[in-house]
């Protein structure tokens, strides 16, 4: 394999440097991702076994396209490679090691719905109110108590006996949530040096994708398993995610644990334009909290960035429509070549609007996953329940339903037996009816009977053999769900058709799964920690002809011949909350706008509205700081429908320079 045509001097040494501690500044549309390939076919090509090699990313997406690159540029099945997100490798160390924790190996991973229905229930069992608790926030202080990012303190230590009662909880259902995908294995190699030892003597060369985005207990797993060979690729200029515990001073701290690294920067920009790059070189450069870089193209200077400035909302949506149809025709694009970035969802739905009524298709991207629809997360339970009987949280969910005249007296008793006994829900089921008692006087004991026989059958049936898609068809048949949804959808046949038309497109992903030849171990076990890692780390895909909606968040890591950003206001861009959490320190949400620029190939435009609707209020808006912060010679600005003045923009960015003291 000849390289040294294919790849910038920068490049070149990224791939070949590999042996040692090598950290690589990827700034935006830097090739990383064609970096870190050639990297690894590279390695491969130079004798490394693909047993030793560990490529750790973020996103499920990532990691398969990292994959099918290798396999096309090598030729090889690559089937002892390991190319994975941290998560699923968390997974994979636990399926063989959990049980020196004291978990055994067929553990459940709770998503965020079940993990909040456990952090209730807990609350209910402590005598916690309902009105005390908001679910959202607790699940995501628990994450950062288990991330290292917050400590107990006194506004948080009243729940810390919930958080006790949760941990113990999801030891009792033989389950984890995915904070745990992290910090049990730290535990592991803690506890157990001879798994660490195991683990570093297999993976001898490491490589670690958006290394600015790991939380400082990915940071310390990766420390603990490396040995010397680790090669991390990131950008602290994109580094936006610290809400969810990310910590961009992992750099930092790399480079201080592995004082012998090669710094390697990726400064050529193959993406924008070099108008495009100056604007995000001009903003980003007020962080002082950064690595001192200068992203640069070849693509030439391309078009100015334009900036509008409408009287409100809905003015800025009719522009967006109207560009969107203009710039289609002149520069002859589909409509998937456009992305609409916002920074909050709330700004979404006149967007949505003005699109609709300009007949333009468009996604929304972060909307309901497939797997967080009624139907099947019904599905689900029934299996994660034939492979875990003792997950509370999803024997509860399908031990009515459909409906078996289990009554919820007959719940109420067996759930006091559980916490009577501190056992699980399945072994109080057991327990009640090999005794009679107040069950068998609510002539409810053959009921629970059948329904615990039940469990076991198909426990049988779907541990044995292979034909998991077989086997959830027949399910489904022997429970009557069809005639279920039949009854919940009584005035509306056509929902119901629909939802079990969803059941049939769940049975058919399962049967393309099993029969994929990537498959190596098609089990139940398996497939149930795909589905939780996928609905996890990827979102539902967007259909190729439609126009992106998203947050710049969700925008990261994609591009877009033309961008537009709404909503570049003062409070939305920067966020009022973020600042206002942060200290007043707005360094994150400018690289957040960063992230927003550098999404853009072609063209670029900007709204910053005069006026939002609030609620039922209107209120008055002043443009961003940050579009001070571009060049004003990369500019043009399109006139308002209601004009404003030169002098009042000048006056409104005047009273926005005072206020940030720039």
């Amino acid at each position: 394999m000849d390289i040294t045509h294919e790849l910038n001097p920068e490049q070149l040494k990224a791939v070949t440097k590999i042996d040692g501690a090598v950290l690589i500044i990827a700034g935006a549309g830097s090739g990383k991702t064609r970096v870190i390939t050639f990297r690894i076919a590279n390695m491969l090509n130079s004798g490394i076994p693909q047993s030793q090699i560990l490529a750790l990313t973020f996103t499920n997406k990532a990691a398969r396209e990292m994959e099918t690159r290798i396999k096309e540029m090598t030729a090889r099945k690559l089937q002892n490679l390991s190319i994975s997100t941290f998560h699923a490798f968390g997974v994979k160390l636990l399926r063989k090691y959990i049980h020196l924790l004291g978990w055994r190996e067929n553990f459940s991973i709770y998503d965020e719905t079940d993990k909040g229905q456990l952090i209730k229930d807990c609350g209910r069992e402590l005598k916690f109110s309902d009105d005390n608790l908001n679910i959202y926030e607790l699940s995501a202080l628990f994450s950062q108590i288990k991330g290292g990012v917050k400590d107990w303190d006194k506004t948080t230590i009243s729940y810390k006996t919930i958080f006790d009662e949760y941990q113990n909880n999801l030891k009792l259902y033989n389950a984890v949530d995915f904070d745990d995908l992290i910090l049990l294995p730290i535990k592991l190699f803690q506890t157990h040096p001879e798994v660490l030892n195991e683990i570093k003597q297999q993976y001898k060369y490491i490589m670690v994708d958006e290394f600015q985005d790991t939380s400082l207990q990915q940071y310390y797993f990766l420390k603990k398993i490396a040995d010397k060979n680790i090669c991390v690729v990131g950008d602290d200029d994109q580094s936006i995610y610290s809400w969810r515990g990310a910590n961009y001073e992992n750099i930092k701290m790399f480079e201080t644990d592995f004082p012998n690294c090669i710094e390697i920067k990726l400064e050529q920009n193959y993406r924008s334009t070099e108008t495009i790059l100056a604007a995000a070189n001009g903003v980003i450069s007020h962080n002082k909290m950064r690595k001192e870089k200068s992203l640069w193209s070849s693509n030439g200077s391309g078009k100015p960035i334009e900036i509008y400035i409408p009287v409100d909302d809905k003015e800025e949506a009719h522009f967006i429509a109207d560009k969107i149809l203009v710039e289609r025709q002149e520069l002859n694009l589909k409509y998937s070549d456009f992305g609409i970035l916002v920074r909050t969802n709330h700004l979404i739905r006149t967007l949505e609007e003005a699109l609709l009524n300009a007949n333009i298709p468009y996604h929304i991207s972060g909307g309901s996953s497939f797997f967080d629809r009624k139907e099947i997360k019904d599905v689900i339970s029934y299996l994660r329940i034939f492979a875990n009987p003792d997950d509370d949280i999803n024997l509860l969910r399908i031990i009515n339903t459909p409906r078996r005249g289990i009554g919820k007296r007959s719940i109420e008793i067996i759930s006091e037996l559980a916490n009577k006994e501190k056992c699980t829900l399945y072994f109080a089921i057991k327990k009640l009816i090999l005794s009679s008692g107040e069950l068998e006087a609510e002539k409810k004991y053959n009921e629970l009977k059948l329904f615990f026989e039940f469990i076991n059958e198909q426990r049988k049936i779907f541990l044995s053999g292979k034909g998991i898609a077989k086997k959830v068809r027949k399910l489904m048949d022997e429970i009557k769900y069809f005639d279920y949804l039949l009854q919940e959808y009584s005035k509306n046949e056509k929902v119901a058709r629909v939802k079990f038309m969803n059941i049939e497109r769940l049975i058919q992903s399962i049967d393309e799964w099993e029969n994929n030849p990537d498959t190596l171990d098609a089990n139940l076990f398996t497939y149930l920690n795909r589905i939780t890692l996928l609905s996890r780390d990827d979102g539902e895909e967007p259909d190729k002809g439609e126009v992106q909606i998203l947050t710049i968040h969700a925008a990261k890591g994609l591009e877009f011949p033309v961008v537009f950003i709404a909503g570049v206001e003062d409070h939305i861009i920067p966020h009022a909350r973020s600042v206002e959490e942060n200290g007043g320190n707005v360094e994150e949400e400018r690289r957040l706008f960063y992230v927003a620029l550098t999404r853009a190939q072609q063209k670029l435009f900007l709204t910053s509205c005069q006026h939002r609707r609030h609620l039922k209020d209107i209120i008055e808006c002043s443009p961003s700081p940050f579009i001070q912060e571009i060049p004003s010679e990369l500019v043009t600005y399109h006139e308002p429908v209601i004009q404003t003045s030169q002098e009042q923009i000048a006056d409104m960015f005047a009273k926005i320079r005072q206020k940030f003291n720039t």
